[in-house]
Parts: C-alpha cells; structure tokens; sequence
C-alpha cells in the first residue's frame, strides 16, 4: 500500500517538473516568434532589404502550411523512436540555425537576393516547426496527467500573449526607431538564436517514458494509407471536419484590421492596438480555456466557436449599418479582442481534445493527419482573399461567420474525451 502510495506521489511530482518544463520551453519558442514573426515583423524586414514585394504574400502561407504538410511523413518517422522529445529538441536546433541565417541574409545581402533566402530559409524553419508540433502533443500526452493537459497548453499561451503585449508596446513606443535602425533588429535575432537553443536544453531535461515502437513501411503507399484514418475512424473525421471549419474564425481576424485601417489615419497605431488587443486576451483568457478544457474540451470548442461566429455577425451590423466612425473606431478594437479571446479558446480546445482522443502512436497518427489535412485546407482557403476585389471586408467576415456556425454543429456531434 506504501509502495503504491509512493509511487503515485512520485509521478505527481513527476508531472509537476515536466509541466514547468514544458511551459517554460514553449515560452521560450513563442519568445523567439516574435522576432520572426509573418505577419508583422519579417513583412517589416523584407522591405528593409528591398526585397520584391510579391514575397510578402507568401509569408503566411509558408510558415503556416510549411510546418503542417509534413506532418505525416514525420510521424513515420517518429514511430520507430521510443522517446520523442529528441524530435522536438531536433526541431529548436534547426530553427535557430534558420534564425542565423536569417539574420545574416539581412545583414549582408540586398534586394531580390536577401529576400529569396529569408523566405526559403522560413520554409525549413517551418518544416522544423513540424516536428515542434508533432512531437509537442504525443510528449504532453505521455508526460501529464489528462486532466492537466489543457492547463499546460492555457498557461504556454498565456505567456505567448505576455509577450505579444510587450511586442505591441514596442510598436507603439519605439516603431519610429526601428524603422530606420535594420542592425537592431538583428541583434534581436542573433538573441533569438540562443532562446531556441536554450528552449531545446530545457526539454532535454523532461522526463519521458518509453514509447512501444511500431516499426512500419516508409514507402509513399504506406505513408497515403495514414489517411484511411479519415474513413475509419468517424469520432476523427468528425473532429477534422469541425476543425477545418472553425479556421475560418482565425482567417476573419486581418479583415477586422483592416475595416479598422479604413476609418483610421495612422496605420502604425492600428497595428500596435490590435496587437495589444491580441496579447491580451490570450495573457488574460487562456489559462480559463486550459482548464475548461480539462473539463471538457469539446465544450470548450463548442462555446468559443459560436462566441466567434457571433463577434462576426456583430461585426457586421455595426459596419453596415452604423453611420457614426468614430464610436466604429472603439467598438472594432473591442470586438477583435472578444475574437481573439474565442479564437484561444477554439485553439486550446481543439488541441486538448486531439491529444485527449487517442494514446501512443495512434494520437501521433492523429495528430500527423489532422494537421496535414489542415495544411492543404489552409492553402485553399487562403484563395478565399480574392473575393475581396468582389466583395467588402465586412461581407467577407459575414462569410466566414456562417462557416463558423456549420462548424459549431459539427462539433455538437462530436462525444466526450
């Protein structure tokens, strides 16, 4: 009885140090994404250098899709691996790697030069990205307890969103500077460098028990028969469906900015405020997601996936239909922020319910298809902007909205984990 009274003691602290560990290592990966960021700060460095400015639309899409396209082929791997972590260590190596050359490109090149290796260099980082991300869910769901994974995902984005608001203060603050001072940034990535290399020291250091390994056929057909999870498994083609649908609540989030551009003279103060907005609410509402979602992660998706598509049906009347700009001006800011809170909550809830839904490689096998899936949709949706030259920004998030609202039914099918 003493034995068994120890050893649970034991794995309880167990789980204790590794969830420190897991949440201090994902601080320091989302430390250095602010450096590098596609969508604010390496937009702001390929113009620094002159590069071709038909390169900036393609940030997004690389870094996204780049780190969820490979995700089966790397599951295939990870199979004949008994510890993961080393994965996941692989891939903060090879990142910061990325960094440096990112960082040298900017010093030393120029043009069209400069900007062809950023970018090619930000598609091995965000196929390394992959293996983060693979290797990330199948260690949490080894290492804790299931009723603590949420709270390990809430607390990680709770410090993401920490350091979004010191970034957008930044903007706000110093953007000025910076602009006409290319070598800080540098520096900045040169610090970046030694944030994912300490990242990776920190999860060495995670106690992970051994994982049986399946040893399996690495031939093209055996990787595509992955995918006949979509066909067999209906809990996980439902959760895909639900899923692929609730990105819309992610991809109405720039028209929102831009509406707020359109009333505004300042550009640069828009930026900084929703960066802020952004910062805080995943600081603020992310740990209530995490353990909501310990709870049960499918009502977390279900309540923060309708909070979503409802913001954009508000969205909406108010732009169309309020004549008064400037109380516009405050209510957009406000409403962006109450999608970013739901947008935390879809992704918090989505990712618990993913790794609460299977064990050992089949959460893996989950975890590689799903995300794989997402890529391909994620390029495709993304073919959606060009309504844009059709429609307005506020019928476009009036569109994504109703898509939402599909994907809250999809997940009111979905059983408890």
């Amino acid at each position: 009885m003493s034995t068994n009274r120890h050893h649970n003691e034991e794995k309880q602290k167990t789980d204790k140090r590794n969830i420190y560990k897991l949440v201090f290592s994902q601080f320091l990966i989302n430390l250095g994404d602010v450096l590098i960021n596609p969508k604010v700060t390496l937009p702001w460095l390929l113009s620094s250098v002159g590069a071709p400015l038909f390169l900036l639309g393609w940030l997004v899409p690389i870094r996204e899709s780049g780190s969820l396209l490979p995700q089966v082929l790397i599951a295939h791997f990870m199979y004949g691996l008994k510890r993961r972590k080393w994965v996941w260590i692989l891939g903060s190596i090879v990142q910061s790697l990325c960094v440096v050359v990112i960082g040298i490109a900017a010093l030393v090149l120029e043009g069209a030069s400069a900007g062809w290796v950023i970018v090619g260099t930000l598609i091995v980082f965000s196929i390394a990205r992959g293996l983060n991300s693979v290797a990330s869910k199948d260690v949490l769901g080894k290492t804790v307890i299931k009723s603590k994974r949420g709270r390990v995902t809430g607390w990680a984005s709770s410090a993401s969103g920490f350091i979004t608001v010191v970034a957008a203060s930044a903007i706000l603050f110093f953007f000025d500077q910076l602009q006409e001072n290319v070598n800080f940034y540098i520096i900045g990535i040169a610090a970046a460098t030694f944030i994912w290399l300490f990242a990776a020291l920190v999860y060495s250091f995670i106690k992970e028990p051994l994982t049986e390994v399946h040893e399996k056929a690495s031939s093209l057909s055996a990787i595509l028969k992955e995918f006949r999870l979509l066909k067999n498994d209906p809990v996980f083609r439902r959760f895909v469906i639900a899923r692929s649908l609730l990105l819309c609540a992610a991809l109405s989030a720039p028209y929102y900015v831009l509406i707020a551009q359109g009333l505004t003279n300042s550009s640069v103060l828009t930026l900084g405020i929703f960066v802020l907005v952004s910062g805080l609410a995943s600081l603020l509402s992310s740990p209530f997601w995490g353990m909501f979602s310990d709870y049960s992660s499918r009502k977390v998706m279900l309540i923060s996936s309708l909070l979503s598509a409802c913001i954009g049906v508000i969205l909406f009347a108010s732009v169309r239909y309020e004549f008064n700009a400037s109380i516009i001006e405050w209510i957009i800011p406000i409403l962006y922020f109450l999608l970013s809170v739901a947008h935390q909550g879809i992704r918090i809830g989505r990712k618990t319910y993913l790794i609460n839904l299977g064990e050992g490689n089949k959460r893996t096998s989950y975890v590689a298809v799903s995300n794989t899936v997402i890529g391909f949709i994620l390029l495709v949706m993304s073919s959606v902007s060009l309504l844009s030259y059709a429609l307005s920004f506020e019928m476009l998030v009036i569109i994504f909205s109703s898509i939402t609202f599909v994907g809250v039914v999809m997940v009111m099918r979905l059983p408890e984990t």
